[in-house]
């Protein structure tokens, strides 16, 4: 799909425009990552992948939680979301991997373990990321990821592999479509408009929807239980975290997650949709933390 400018994006990142925002910024090989890294300097590092729309400020609610409780934690936007820079290339998992992998290095992280969390299409990265860095990886946890359903011959990722028809598709209703799909991520309507308007406001820099449609194209989030399959073979000890009433990635799958992923542990978030970090920060975080600290422990055993 040839690289596009959307109507409505009307800003463009530069150094300066980025003086004025929040966080971070660190030049990669790909180009230019807004990230944040908070917490305790001594603290076990939990490190976040997140889903296809949202910026590092998605991780608010549980960086807060998390740090609180003696966790040091980094976030970033992945590129085309936030404050990161929008890559006139492939949007991929190899891409979102190496973001990650060029990140923790530079900031000079992955002399210690790595305890990543990935949600939605960021558990597909964050398993992505532990199987070229085992060794890094004490622990993983996965919430509420893509990757499960069966590919169907009439579904929209498939249509989005012909170029021509993306670029159409993601010109002309680009915006509505990804309205439409922020709105069925929450149950709480005030936190759906919260993260409408955090997710949109971002959406004002150009190449922001290119971005998501390219990803659609090129990261498959169906047909991937061979991924999970791999990841539960690394031995990798990992926490699965659902919510309930998920209808992004329903609960129905969390079977075959468990078949697959073969966790530790595993634990369904009550009253919850699609973005339970977001929705249920300190319910996550009362997961998360005793399992890291867990793994924590046996390292220093």
């Amino acid at each position: 799909m040839k690289y596009f400018v959307a109507q409505g994006e009307d800003r463009r990142l530069t150094a300066e425009s980025r003086q004025a925002l929040r966080g971070s910024f660190v030049e990669l090989s790909d180009g230019v990552t807004h990230y944040e890294l908070k917490g305790p300097e001594d603290g076990e590092t939990v490190v976040m992948a997140g889903g296809l729309t949202v910026p590092l400020f998605y991780w608010d609610g549980l960086v807060t939680e998390l740090n609180a409780r003696g966790l040091r934690t980094l976030t970033c936007s992945a590129y085309g979301r936030g404050y990161s820079d929008r890559v006139r290339g492939r949007y991929d998992e190899t891409l979102f991997a190496r973001q990650l992998t060029e990140l923790t290095e530079r900031l000079g992280l992955t002399t210690r373990p790595l305890h990543l969390v990935g949600t939605s299409m960021g558990a597909l990265v964050a398993m992505n990321y532990a199987a070229r860095h085992r060794s890094l990886v004490p622990s993983l946890t996965i919430v509420g990821p893509a990757g499960l359903a069966k590919p169907r011959p009439t579904s929209p990722h498939r249509l989005l592999r012909n170029d021509l028809l993306a670029g159409v598709v993601a010109r002309r209703r680009g915006r509505r479509i990804l309205e439409g799909h922020l709105g069925h991520n929450v149950r709480d309507p005030e936190l759906g408009s919260k993260l409408t308007d955090m997710v949109l406001d971002a959406f004002r820099f150009e190449g922001s929807l290119y971005a998501v449609f390219d990803t659609l194209q090129h990261l498959p989030v169906s047909g991937r239980d061979d991924l999970f399959r791999q990841t539960g073979a690394l031995g990798i000890p990992t926490l699965l975290l659902w919510g309930d009433e998920d209808d992004v990635t329903p609960l129905a799958h969390l079977n075959t997650a468990r078949a697959l992923l073969k966790p530790q542990h595993h634990h369904v978030i009550p009253k919850c949709g699609h973005m339970a970090p977001f929705e249920r920060p300190r319910h996550v975080a009362d997961q998360i933390v005793p399992f890291v600290a867990a793994r924590a422990e046996r390292l220093d055993s």
